[in-house]
This record gives structure tokens, C-alpha cells and sequence, in this order.
């Protein structure tokens, strides 16, 4: 009777009885009987309707929503978490997972992935008004893909979760997510050997946090309208490529005692910042836009040792803000494009042949009293800018690039001034 009523039928998906079965679990049922009743290997098919849910599974299982079309509603009822996973091998399919707890100290979570829940997979799935959407902690070979995350949106900044959550993780697999109004968009802490492709964040702090994680690759990904884009710190051998960072409150890409990395053709348009690098060293910045930011590059605190090359440094207000006690030389390979250089190329070979600095003691004062600013078309200003250029005692340290590109490298640049991205 009880197994009628819960509307779960075992149907055998081979002749074998030792092979995995199928369970139909229908609205009336108990997803938490249903879990205990199945087998490892099993998959629990979960008609549409809303299910009550905090579940923890401890064997490997497959939830999945029989009709993509109307998913079904796990309802976490705003306490805990609403799925706490423990085993191996376990995938969440197609299902709305909604309303988990909201204790930070707890970390409440729409998913935890707990020790040892390796290959875990999550895909299709919508996250509704959970604190974290996934927690993810020593589980390796996790795969996050396609899932639309939203977190406590009432909630102030520091009261919410961050929307995936990577601690003492590898290899995980984050692809094609789109995330909005948690804390942080994607932390990556103590996380190596992972892959964070395709999504789409918008409306959080940091659209991703990386602290102390390794051999990472972080491609193609959309980070627009948060405080800051991509933030990066105290990591090594990063990949950054194909990446769009824009309108951003802070900074597109901060790099933030950052070794060995590549950062590449990525396009960084209308943030304060385009980059903020600081502490940085040996690392590959090349093929980048970097357009139409208030400042294109906010270059301190030892960043040393770096090759810059082939980027195009387009419009920003202030192209470089460089603080420290000598200059850095940029583009000695292919030469990086600045659009307000004003040199010539009289041999035609595509570099200018005088040099191009990108600041001198008039920039330096300003940053020092913004309210020079008012001054800046003044006779003084322009005077006191031509005699540092000719009396080397006045100069300061500053980016400097004996031949640049007198071309931009990207022939799509157009697009990104002013463009409306959505």
C-alpha cells in the first residue's frame, strides 16, 4: 500500500535484476523514502510538483526531473541545506532546488557537496533564494554545468553566499552557469586543476575569487555590472583567455600576488579599472583590449618581471596609473598599441619610432591632489608638462615602450565603445 501510495515503480533497464533500475517518484510521494528504498546506481525519475526536501544522499544515485519542460520544486523550507550530497557519483538533473537556510556560520547551502563526493554532477538545475548555491568541499571531479544560480537577493552584500564554492577541490569542471546576487560568484579556495568556462555572472561582488589555488583555466566567461570582475590572488600558473570584463564598479581583472600565469585576448572595456595588478611577477599579459576604463591599468607594489605584449590600450582615461621607483618597459617583441601616442612611423614597419611613456609628473600630481584636476587645460599645467619632458631632473617613473604598435591589434574594438552588452 505504502509503496503505491509513494507511487515509486521499479522498472528494470535490462533483464539483468543486478542492473540499475528506475523509480518513479510522483508528487505525493517522500523524496527521502524514495532515496532509502533505491539501490546504488539507481535513478529516481521525479514527476513535477513540489517536494519538501533537507535530503542527504549516501549512495550513488541520479535525481533527474522526468519532464525537462515542468521541473520539479525540492524545497529546502529556508532551513539547512536543501540536498546534502555524501557518496560518489551522484547527478542532479533538471530540478529546482530552492529556499536553503541562511546561516553563514552553517554555510547553508541548495547543494553541499561533502567529502568525499567525488564525480558529483549537477547540471540543468535552477537554485532559487539559497545562501550558497553549491558548497563544494573535498570532492574531486565534480562537473557544474548549466545551472542558473540566484541567490538571497534582499539580503545585503556580506549576508549572502557566494553562489559556487570550491574548498580543498581538483579538477572540478564549472561550465555554462549563470549566476547572479550572491556574495562572490565563483570562490575558488585551496581549488587546483579546475576549468571555469562559459558562464555568465553579473550583480555580485566578485564575479570570481581565487585564494591559494593552482593550474587553473578560466575561459570565456561574461563578468559585467558587479564591484569587480575576475579577482586573482596569491595563486600560480593561472590561464585567463577569451574572457569579457565590463561595467564593473572596481576593477575588470585584478592580479594580486599572482606568479607564472597567461592572460590573454581578453577584452576589458568601461570598469574604473581595467586591470589593478599588484605583486605580480613572471606572468604573460598579451592580446588583450583594454577600453574605455577610467583608468586601463593600475600598475603598483613591486610588479616587476612581467611580459606585456600585443595589447591594445584604447580610450581609457588615464591609460596607466604606475606607482613605484623605476620604469617598466612593455613591448619589446610586437609592440602594445596606445591610442594616444603621438609619435610617426617614417620606415613603415608598423612601430613608432620615438618612445611612448605612459605618465610623467603631471599625471603624478593629480593622483597625489585630484584637484589639480581643475587645472589640467591650464597654461601652467601644459607648461610645467613640456619642461619635464625636457629636463629629464623633472621626470618620473613611469611604463614606458621604445617602439609601439602603430596599429590596433584587435579590428573589432569599435564595438566596445559605449556598446550595451547583454
Amino acid at each position: 500500500m505504502r509503496a503505491a501510495r509513494l507511487a515509486c515503480l521499479a522498472v528494470l533497464v535490462a533483464p539483468l535484476a543486478a542492473q540499475a533500475a528506475v523509480w518513479q517518484v510522483g508528487p505525493d510521494g517522500t523524496l527521502a523514502d524514495a532515496i532509502a528504498r533505491a539501490a546504488p546506481g539507481d535513478t529516481l525519475r521525479i514527476a513535477p510538483g513540489h517536494y519538501p526536501a533537507n535530503l542527504v544522499i549516501d549512495k550513488p544515485l541520479t535525481l533527474v526531473g522526468a519532464d525537462p519542460a515542468h521541473r520539479p520544486t525540492l524545497d529546502g523550507g529556508n532551513r539547512g541545506n536543501v540536498i546534502t550530497v555524501k557518496s560518489v557519483d551522484v547527478t542532479l538533473d533538471s530540478l529546482i532546488i530552492r529556499d536553503s537556510g541562511d546561516d553563514l556560520g552553517a554555510q547553508n547551502a541548495g547543494v553541499y557537496l561533502g567529502p568525499g563526493a567525488h564525480r558529483a554532477v549537477v547540471r540543468r538545475c535552477d537554485f532559487a533564494y539559497t545562501l550558497f548555491g553549491l558548497w563544494i568541499e573535498k570532492a574531486n571531479g565534480v562537473r557544474i554545468e548549466n545551472n542558473l544560480i540566484t541567490g538571497k537577493r534582499d539580503y545585503m552584500s556580506p549576508q549572502r553566499g557566494n553562489a559556487i564554492q570550491l574548498y580543498n577541490t581538483q579538477g572540478a569542471q564549472i561550465i555554462g552557469n549563470r549566476i547572479s546576487f550572491a556574495r562572490d560568484g565563483i570562490y575558488v579556495d585551496v581549488s587546483h586543476y579546475a576549468v571555469f568556462r562559459g558562464n555568465r555572472i553579473h550583480h555580485v561582488r566578485y564575479g570570481t575569487h581565487y585564494m591559494n589555488s593552482y593550474h587553473n583555466v578560466w575561459e570565456n566567461n561574461d563578468v559585467y555590472r558587479n564591484r569587480g570582475g575576475l579577482a586573482l590572488m596569491e595563486v600560480r600558473d593561472q590561464i585567463v583567455r577569451n574572457n569579457r570584463a565590463w561595467a564593473n564598479s572596481d576593477h575588470g581583472i585584478m592580479l594580486r600576488t599572482i606568479q607564472d600565469s597567461v592572460i590573454e585576448n581578453n577584452v576589458v572595456a568601461d570598469n574604473v579599472r581595467g586591470f589593478f595588478i599588484y605583486d605580480a611577477e613572471y606572468n604573460t599579459l598579451r592580446n588583450n583590449l583594454v577600453i574605455g576604463n577610467r583608468v586601463g591599468v593600475h600598475l603598483w607594489a613591486g610588479s616587476y618581471r612581467n611580459t606585456v605584449e600585443g595589447n591594445d590600450f584604447i580610450r581609457n582615461r588615464e591609460q596607466v596609473r604606475y606607482v613605484a621607483s623605476r620604469d617598466q618597459e612593455w613591448g619589446k617583441q610586437t609592440g602594445n598599441y596606445w591610442s594616444n601616442y603621438l609619435g610617426w612611423d617614417h620606415d613603415e614597419d608598423g612601430r613608432g619610432d620615438i618612445p611612448y611613456e605612459a605618465n610623467d609628473v603631471v599625471d603624478r600630481l593629480t593622483w597625489r591632489y585630484p584637484v589639480a584636476k581643475l587645472l589640467m587645460h591650464s597654461p601652467a599645467v601644459q607648461t610645467l608638462r613640456m619642461i619635464a619632458r625636457q629636463f629629464p631632473v623633472l621626470r618620473v617613473p613611469s611604463v614606458v615602450e621604445a617602439h609601439p604598435a602603430m596599429q590596433p591589434h584587435h579590428a573589432n574594438w569599435r564595438e566596445w565603445i559605449h556598446a550595451e552588452r547583454h
